[in-house]
């Protein structure tokens, strides 16, 4: 298919919204596509004027989408699987390469989307995938990221932060269950995907926040021991959100897409 500048991808059951800046992927002599997973509670919207400066940046093409439920994608079933993040990595993400016709290029995830991207280089042989950039990843479940998720589920029930998120999602209760109810679910402790990170072969580039509480401070080791292809990156002066809060900082993530087109 041909895509728009905007609009919504048709995957039988899912009704994925999306925005498409720069060179198509299924154009004849194509160039990379960059492929952007949102965060937990992220959408096409939220991340702002991010994709825009990826692509003019690099000259890449650039995809970023909603996952069913979030921005003004058609919700999926509720209450979501513990298992949700192996789901979105392991049947929906391939269906969404698969329609855009992506050829090459790499994956960038935030957050939840992070994990998501690390999950599918890790478990699905995909030679189109040249290599990963994983802003605030998650890897396995720490005491500091389930506080600040409940402190967040309170937010949320007070009002405050279910009327900011009203801006990015048209079913605000769905998204934020859709993200919150799996993370604190007591069988979601088990949850760890650093077995995936060990068998990604293709360069990785990890950015985090210098101020994040829910990264612990030992993770670049950690992460430099599982894969020797791991680049960390620090920023200083933000937190959980590099994408946001340090657009000015992200040229070694622009120096990375350039390399690894």
């Amino acid at each position: 298919m041909t895509l728009a500048d905007q609009g919504f991808l048709e995957l039988g059951e899912m009704r994925l919204e999306y925005r498409m800046i720069g060179p198509r992927p299924d154009a004849p002599d194509a160039a990379p596509t960059i492929v952007m997973l949102h965060e937990g509670l992220g959408s096409v919207g939220l991340w702002g004027s991010f994709p825009d400066a990826v692509a003019e940046a690099t000259g890449a093409g650039v995809f970023v989408y909603s996952r069913a439920g979030y921005g003004t994608s058609k919700p999926g079933p509720m209450p979501r699987s513990i298992s949700f993040m192996h789901e979105e990595a392991c049947t929906v993400l391939p269906r969404v390469l698969d329609a855009i016709g992506f050829q090459r290029g790499l994956l960038l995830g935030h957050s939840d989307g992070a994990s998501i991207a690390t999950i599918y280089a890790g478990s699905v042989q995909d030679h189109r995938v040249r290599g990963l950039v994983l802003m605030a990843p998650h890897f396995f479940i720490e005491d500091m990221g389930i506080a600040e998720i409940e402190r967040a589920r309170d937010a949320f029930n007070e009002g405050l932060l279910r009327d900011k998120l009203k801006r990015w999602h048209a079913d605000v209760d769905c998204a934020f269950r859709s993200w919150s109810e799996p993370w604190l679910h007591s069988d979601f402790r088990k949850w760890d995907i650093t077995e995936a990170l060990g068998y990604i072969r293709v360069p990785i580039l990890v950015v985090r926040g210098e101020d994040s509480d829910l990264l612990p401070p030992d993770l670049a080791d950690r992460m430099e021991r599982l894969n020797p292809l791991v680049t960390i990156r620090t920023f200083a002066g933000c937190g959980h959100a590099p994408p946001l809060f340090a657009a000015e900082q992200t040229a070694p993530v622009v120096e990375f897409l350039c390399a690894e087109e």
